[in-house]
C-alpha cells in the first residue's frame, strides 16, 4: 500500500486546502491529509464556553456559537458553496401556534404543523400534520413551492458573477448543493405516509423524485457554467439503524433512474467527488448510490453498521468516505480515541477517505477530549506539528 502522506515541502510550498482535498480525494500524494469536521451541538459550544475553553470572541452578533467559528479554532479547514436556488421556495411566513416553557408549535413555511424544543439543539420535531398527502394536494404543493422558473430562483447576473469569481479564486474546496431526492419528499409527507405511498401510490412518490430531478437539471446549469467546483454535495437522512425507511428495491426502480442524469450532470462538468450526507444503515443503498455516480458517503456513521475498513475493503477505491470516526469513542476517553484513530489509519494512508466524526459532536463530551481527538486526529494526517501547536485552541491546551 502506498501511504498517500508525503509530508511538509514534498511540493514546494504548502498545498492549499482545495488543492489538499482534491489530491486526497483521488488517492493522490499529499503533503498531509485533508483535516474537516462535521460540527458540533449547541449544548456542547455552550458548555465549552462557560467552563473558560472557548472564547467570547466566537460567539456571533446573533448570540450564537456557528460550527465555523469553533471549526477554525480548531484549525479545520473550510468549505465555500456556490449554488442555485433549488427545494421548496419562496417559502411562507411562519406562523406560531403555541409556545411553553419547552416547546413550540407552529406552521412552517411549507406548511407543515410541527413541535420543536423551545431551546438548545435541534432534534428531530414532533410532527402533527403535513402538506402532501395525495395526488391533489402534491399538485397544490408543486405548484406553489416547486416552479423551476419562479423569479424568486434566478440568480442576478451580478450573484453569478460574485459566485463565479469566489469559486475560482478561494484557496478553500468548493461545493455545489443538489439537495435530496426522497428526504425532502419524507419531510413534506411524512415517513409512515411515505410508506404507505410508496406501496399505494407509487407512481405519484415515482413522480415527485422525476419533478425534483428535472428542476435540479434545469436550475444547476447557469451555477455549472459559471464556478468551479471541487464536490458536489447531497443529503437524505433516510436510513435507520436496520436500513432505509423504503425498500431498497424501490430505491433502484422508482428514485435512481432519477437520479443517474443528475449525476451525468455534474460529472460532465468535472465534478467526480459526489457526496449525500446520511444518517444511519447505509449498507443496502451503497451499490445503488455507486451505480448512479454517487461516490462519497458522508458522515458514514459507525454505530449502525458502517464500517470504513470494511467498505473500503468490499468497495476498494470506487468508493469515497468523509467521516468514520466513531462518536462514541469521545465520550470514552483518551484510550478509546486513540485506538479508533488507529483502526483507521490504513485507508488514511491509501487516500480517499477524510476522518472525522461521524455526526456533530454531541453534548457531553470532555474539551480535553475533544482537543486530544484533534491531536492526534492531525498527526494521523500527517500534519507537522508546529502546524498543529499553531491551532488557537492549543495556545492553551497541551497533550
Amino acid at each position: 500500500m502506498t501511504d498517500i502522506r508525503q509530508g511538509p515541502n514534498r511540493f514546494g510550498d504548502d498545498l492549499t486546502p482545495r488543492e489538499r482535498f482534491s489530491r486526497t480525494m483521488h488517492y493522490q500524494h499529499v503533503d498531509y491529509v485533508s483535516h474537516l469536521e462535521f460540527g458540533y451541538w449547541d449544548e456542547l459550544k455552550e458548555d465549552w464556553m462557560r467552563q473558560g475553553h472557548l472564547p467570547e470572541r466566537l460567539r456571533g452578533t446573533d448570540g450564537r456559537i456557528s460550527d465555523r467559528a469553533v471549526e477554525e479554532f480548531f484549525g479545520v479547514e473550510q468549505f465555500e458553496s456556490f449554488g442555485a436556488v433549488i427545494g421548496a421556495w419562496p417559502l411562507r411566513q411562519r406562523h406560531e401556534i403555541e409556545r411553553t416553557a419547552n416547546t413550540v408549535t407552529y406552521r412552517d413555511g411549507l406548511g407543515v404543523l410541527r413541535q420543536d424544543k423551545a431551546s438548545g439543539t435541534e432534534t428531530i420535531p414532533h410532527f402533527l400534520e403535513f402538506p402532501i398527502r395525495d395526488r391533489a394536494t402534491w399538485e397544490a404543493f408543486r405548484d406553489e413551492f416547486l416552479d423551476a422558473h419562479h423569479p424568486a430562483r434566478q440568480l442576478s447576473p451580478e450573484q453569478l458573477a460574485q459566485g463565479e469569481r469566489q469559486s475560482r479564486s478561494t484557496p478553500n474546496p468548493v461545493s455545489l448543493g443538489f439537495g435530496s431526492f426522497i428526504g425532502w419528499i419524507r419531510d413534506w409527507i411524512g415517513f409512515e405516509n411515505l410508506a404507505y405511498l410508496s406501496v399505494d401510490a407509487p407512481d405519484l412518490v415515482e413522480e415527485m423524485v422525476a419533478h425534483l430531478s428535472e428542476m435540479l437539471l434545469t436550475l444547476l446549469p447557469p451555477v455549472l457554467v459559471r464556478g468551479r467546483f471541487d464536490a458536489a454535495a447531497g443529503w437524505e437522512d433516510i436510513c435507520y439503524n436496520s436500513g432505509p425507511i423504503l425498500n431498497p428495491r424501490f430505491f433502484a426502480q422508482r428514485i435512481m433512474p432519477h437520479m443517474r442524469p443528475v449525476m451525468r450532470l455534474l460529472r460532465q462538468h468535472g465534478i467526480d467527488v459526489i457526496w449525500t450526507d446520511c444518517d444511519g444503515n447505509i449498507l443496502k443503498l451503497i451499490p445503488l448510490w455507486l451505480d448512479v455516480g454517487l461516490n462519497c458517503m458522508f458522515p458514514l456513521e459507525v454505530h449502525p453498521g458502517n464500517d470504513p475498513v470494511a467498505l473500503r475493503d468490499e468497495y476498494g477505491r470506487d468508493l469515497l468516505i468523509r467521516g468514520g470516526f466513531d462518536k462514541f469513542a469521545l465520550w470514552q476517553g483518551r484510550e478509546a480515541v486513540l485506538a479508533e484513530l488507529k483502526r483507521l489509519e490504513p485507508l488514511v494512508a491509501d487516500g480517499g477517505f477524510i476522518p472525522h466524526v461521524d455526526h456533530r459532536a454531541p453534548a457531553g463530551v470532555a474539551f480535553d477530549t475533544y482537543a486530544y481527538y484533534i491531536w492526534e486526529k492531525c498527526h494521523l494526517l500527517g500534519w507537522p506539528e508546529d502546524r498543529i501547536k499553531a491551532f488557537p485552541a492549543f495556545e492553551r491546551w497541551r497533550p
